[in-house]
């Protein structure tokens, strides 16, 4: 219920915050003291019928990937063409900050990576996204310029980005530790021991019943991901989702901050019913009996 209200109710606060801001909003986009038109400018863009009918006028384009043209950021572009540029570049951002976590809640499961070194881990995350991509950028810009966007400089950016991303605010660290702490809190659960005993696999025991769990912990770092991407794609002047959302909101380009949230919205109802999914997937596998075992009549 969450992941399916969720695209419908970001659009609708950013609607009630538009009309909440002093003035009406063909003001706030055109003020009349420096543009002419404010009152063709808000029919052209639904702004004189209220915000209930602004909003289903959009969500209903929306729904045939129709989000009009951009009002400052591009003025005259269609968002749908800015939301196509920067939305891959966002993706491979965030796929590549997973990788570090994934390994190393992996190497946590298997028992590869030893407790003495969660110390390192935890120094590591104590350093801010901000600070961490703010140095990034500065090694970017003093071999390469401020407007090195393209080719290597703006590849390495993106590779900056998936390191603060993946080791910064503690995300590496939680991913260890975290992952270690779910499993060992199972194994000392009495059905594991038995299975032990019997010579069963630690692993295959205590899995299915610590994956929902770890699926919500999955998710809960994929979101950390993506809203930390907004703060590194600025610093770091990655062009991508997070960067649009900051320059339509800079430039109070409403039509872009709507289709990007919209867009972020998506993705985080996309993960909780992933999320959901997987659950009921591993609660229907728990609930059926092993081989060999009947119920009693």
């Amino acid at each position: 219920m969450a992941a399916l209200a969720l695209p419908f109710l970001v659009p609708a606060v950013i609607t009630g915050v538009l009309w909440i801001l002093p003035g009406d909003p063909a003001s706030i986009i055109c003020p009349p003291s420096i543009c002419s038109g404010t009152e063709e400018l808000a029919a052209r863009w639904g702004l004189d019928k209220g915000p209930v009918s602004f909003y289903f006028t959009w969500l209903g384009n929306a729904a045939t990937l129709e989000f009009g043209n951009s009002w400052r950021v591009a003025q005259g572009y269609p968002v749908y063409d800015l939301l196509a540029e920067s939305l891959p570049t966002t993706a491979v951002l965030c796929v590549l900050a997973m990788l570090p976590m994934m390994a190393g809640a992996t190497a946590a499961a298997l028992g590869w990576i030893p407790r003495r070194l969660d110390a390192l881990w935890q120094a590591l995350g104590l350093v801010p996204a901000v600070i961490l991509a703010l140095v990034c950028a500065a090694i970017v810009q003093i071999n390469y310029g401020a407007l090195s966007h393209d080719g290597w400089p703006g590849m390495l950016r993106v590779l900056f980005g998936a390191l603060v991303l993946g080791v910064a605010d503690g995300a590496l660290a939680g991913a260890i530790v975290g992952t270690r702490s779910t499993l060992e809190e199972e194994l000392k659960q009495r059905y594991v021991q038995i299975a032990v005993l019997r010579g069963e696999s630690v692993l295959s025991n205590t899995l299915p019943n610590v994956l929902p769990s770890l699926i919500g912990q999955f998710r809960a770092r994929v979101l950390h991901v993506m809203s930390g991407a907004v703060i590194v794609e600025v610093v770091l002047g990655i062009p991508g989702l997070g960067e649009l959302l900051w320059e339509g909101t800079l430039q109070q380009d409403f039509g872009v901050v709507l289709t990007a949230a919209f867009a972020f919205a998506l993705l985080s109802a996309a993960l909780l019913l992933i999320q959901a999914l997987c659950e009921i997937g591993v609660a229907t596998h728990v609930r059926r009996a092993p081989r060999g075992v009947v119920g009693a009549s």
